[in-house]
C-alpha cells in the first residue's frame, strides 16, 4: 500500500505520465476544461482542497521549470499571485498571459486537476521540467576537454 506522496491515484498516474515540457492545469472549482483534456476532479468542498494546497503536494514530487499565470490572477488577487508566484522553487519561471491566452492554451496540456478553489483566476499551468538529477557533461573551452557537472 502506497503510504506516502500523492495518494490519488489519477494524480499520481498522470504525474508519471508527464515528461519535459508536458502541461498540467490545477484549476480552481469553475475552470472551463475542455472536454478532450483528461480531467481529474478532486473538488470535495468550497475551498477543499485549494490551488495552493496541490500546487504544494506536487512540489514535493514533481519537477517544473515553469508556471502559466493569468494576468487577471495578478490584477485582482495580487497576494494569492505572489503565493502562486513563490510556490516553488527559486530558478521556476513565471509567465504572465492573459486569461483568454490560459483558457487557449488549456487545449494543450495532458491533464487539468480541479479543486474546490473559489478564488478567482486561480488557476495555474505548470511545465514539466527535467529536474535536478540529469547529468550531463559540459564543455570546458580552456581545457580543451570535458567536465561533469
Amino acid at each position: 500500500m502506497k503510504e506516502v506522496g500523492i495518494l490519488n491515484t489519477q494524480i499520481d498516474s498522470a504525474l508519471n505520465r508527464q515528461g519535459h515540457m508536458d502541461l498540467m492545469i490545477v484549476a480552481d472549482a469553475g475552470f472551463p476544461c475542455p472536454d478532450h483534456v483528461e480531467l481529474i476532479d478532486i473538488a470535495l468542498s468550497e475551498g477543499v482542497p485549494s490551488v495552493l494546497d496541490v500546487l504544494t503536494e506536487l512540489n514535493k514530487v514533481h519537477s517544473v521549470e515553469k508556471i502559466i499565470i493569468a494576468r487577471e490572477t495578478a490584477d485582482h488577487n495580487p497576494s494569492y499571485f505572489q503565493k502562486v508566484s513563490t510556490a516553488f522553487r527559486p530558478d521556476v519561471q513565471v509567465q504572465v498571459v492573459t486569461h483568454a491566452e490560459f483558457k487557449e492554451r488549456s487545449h494543450h496540456v495532458k491533464t487539468i486537476v480541479r479543486t474546490g478553489d473559489f478564488t478567482a483566476w486561480a488557476n495555474v499551468m505548470l511545465v514539466s521540467g527535467a529536474g535536478h538529477r540529469w547529468q550531463m557533461e559540459i564543455a570546458d573551452p580552456s581545457s580543451g576537454s570535458q567536465s561533469n557537472e
